[in-house]
């Protein structure tokens, strides 16, 4: 179709890539209605306990993914997503996605991953590494310790710690477990790159993972020198993850012949470049304004917020220049379990009766603050930030006889809402302002939820005004890609939509959370910052005893420090 054609005659489609499934959304360029969405569940889901091909066991805290469920997306969710739109495929300009990071995978040369090669499928270090797969703590606590030994300018920059979640964590257990997995990997790639490379048959780095996950600062990745000093095998590592890289909202290329197959989209429109689901979000939420942090709130949590000048924020995810938007300062940080934790409970600790959501939701909304008496620290699946550590583990603190289900859900509900205020009085504290909350996710329709953040964090709290906020913004930097809007900015505001303060803070209530709030930093320190390692104690005694005969150790001989991170 003709690029040039009215805004209301052109429409984009934006696939959001998360956790279980991926969505497809088809939206008209001219106003960012949403016409037409279609949801695919990943076949092999996420492979945390046995690997899928010949069910060998896994060891704790592995979650892998076969990569073409992700191709599996584009095959059903894109065409189902065209058919309920009504909307004629010639008419598509262009495809943008979006995926959870850091999820990344082990490629050849061509792209074609190495899970893929007859003789590597039963190697569990072949697949993909899911965001969540958080065994190699071991690993990021060297990469953190040498860092610092070494003065290593760029650490700061991720506020003194790299996740074991990130690229280069991950990539040094691959060489320390499986040496021929490594040396076989000619490249190592975020699977949004990955799948964008798949759409348009060009490699891409987006600026957005590169700088996030990848430790790209100042147009440099740390150095040879540094790696080898981790382990002499990892100097080649930046050789693997450096690639053309590319601006976000950027076109990639034009959609390959196999992948307009897949798709029924138009040959040749434009792919946009690769984006994170959270940091997309922020376009679709009209939230690209400094001082507005966007919490996308799902089985995890990740803040976003933009800033004016750069600045060093003890435990945050990182800080990139253009990470979120071209010309400002874009900051990350996060927390691991959110909807996870909540998830778990209802599955596999409520009793009957109390055993969903809406039963447990109702019940706990009833109670004043503070009337169940307890304190819960989220942790369930590690900290993200400010702690940067996934060997912590979750503390539920003043059960008594009297305890009953509600109290609990509550109590957990609480804790997501005490880590995001210990984010936000980080960022405020290193002067970047956090002045309103904004979320997105699947957890916005919970209005209990809702205003116990907005009363937690003393902030109003908006929510976004569509259902599908990733996708929304991967289709909204699909229009900048195909030159529909002059920068994504201009496309945020005509294709994005948010209702601003729809809860607002009760000051009785926050004057309430203050005192539960000063319990849970008391907690979160004394179990997080050395007053006692019982949580770190625990979880080397439950990895020991759950490690497979033939799994490679977590440990290793290659330390070159023996400071603790």
């Amino acid at each position: 179709m003709d690029a040039g054609a009215k805004p209301q005659d052109r429409y984009v489609v934006g696939v959001d890539y998360g956790t279980l499934s991926g969505r497809a959304l088809v939206v008209r360029v001219g106003d960012g209605a949403e016409l037409g969405t279609a949801v695919h569940e990943y076949r092999h889901g996420v492979m945390d306990t046995t690997l899928a091909v010949d069910g060998r066991p896994l060891p704790a805290d592995w979650a892998l993914q076969d990569p073409d469920d992700y191709r599996e997306v584009l095959r059903q969710a894109v065409p189902a997503a065209l058919a309920a739109s009504g909307v004629d495929p010639a008419q598509v300009v262009a495809v943008g996605i979006d995926f959870t990071a850091c999820t990344v995978l082990p490629t050849l040369a061509d792209g074609t991953p190495l899970c893929e090669l007859p003789d590597l499928r039963t190697r569990p270090h072949a697949w993909v590494k899911l965001w969540k797969h958080h065994a190699a703590q071991p690993q990021a606590d060297r990469i953190n310790a040498l860092a610092h030994a070494r003065g290593e300018s760029w650490i700061g920059r991720y506020g003194g710690k790299i996740s074991a979640e990130w690229q280069y964590a991950k990539g040094l257990q691959l060489l320390e477990e499986d040496p021929e997995v490594y040396a076989r990997a000619e490249r190592w790639i975020e699977a949004a790159d990955w799948i964008v490379w798949q759409l348009c048959g060009v490699e891409t780095r987006n600026v957005c993972t590169a700088g996030y996950k990848g430790q790209l600062q100042d147009g440099h990745y740390p150095s040879a020198a540094y790696l080898a000093a981790l382990n002499p095998g990892f100097a080649d590592f930046v050789a693997k993850i450096d690639g053309p890289l590319a601006q976000l909202g950027a076109r990639a290329g034009g959609l390959t012949a196999q992948a307009a197959a897949w798709t029924g989209l138009p040959e040749g429109i434009a792919v946009a470049v690769g984006n994170v689901d959270a940091h997309v979000t922020a376009a679709a939420a009209q939230a690209l304004t400094p001082g507005r942090l966007v919490a996308i709130m799902g089985t995890s949590t990740c803040h976003v917020v933009n800033g004016t000048e750069r600045a060093e924020v003890a435990g945050m995810c990182g800080v990139v220049d253009g990470g979120i938007s071209a010309g400002s300062w874009g900051y990350e940080a996060g927390q691991s379990g959110v909807g996870d934790i909540f998830g778990w409970y209802v599955k596999h600790a409520a009793p009957a009766g109390f055993d969903s959501h809406e039963a447990l939701t109702e019940a706990a909304a009833a109670q004043p603050v503070g009337a169940h008496g307890l304190v819960a620290l989220d942790w369930w699946n590690g900290n993200r930030s400010l702690l940067v550590n996934h060997d912590l583990s979750g503390v539920l603190v003043g059960l008594t006889l009297a305890t009953r289900p509600p109290d609990v859900y509550r109590a957990l509900l609480e804790s997501t809402a005490y880590g995001t205020r210990m984010i936000i009085e980080a960022f405020a504290e290193a002067g970047v302002p956090v002045d309103e909350l904004i979320v997105a996710g699947g957890l916005t329709g919970n209005s209990l939820l809702m205003q116990i953040y907005a009363d937690v964090t003393r902030r109003p709290l908006g929510i976004i005004g569509s259902a599908q906020g990733p996708a929304l913004g991967s289709a909204i930097h699909a229009a900048v890609a195909a030159g529909a809007y002059p920068d994504v900015p201009t496309a945020s505001a005509a294709m994005g939509r948010v209702d601003r303060e729809v809860y607002r803070p009760d000051p009785e209530r926050a004057d309430a959370y203050d005192a539960l709030y000063a319990e849970y930093r008391r907690l979160h320190d004394h179990f997080g910052r050395g007053g006692d390692d019982v949580l770190l104690r625990l979880r080397a005694i439950r990895n020991a005893a759950r490690r497979p005969a033939d799994a490679p150790s977590a440990e290793t001989t290659t330390d070159p420090l023996e400071v603790p991170a």
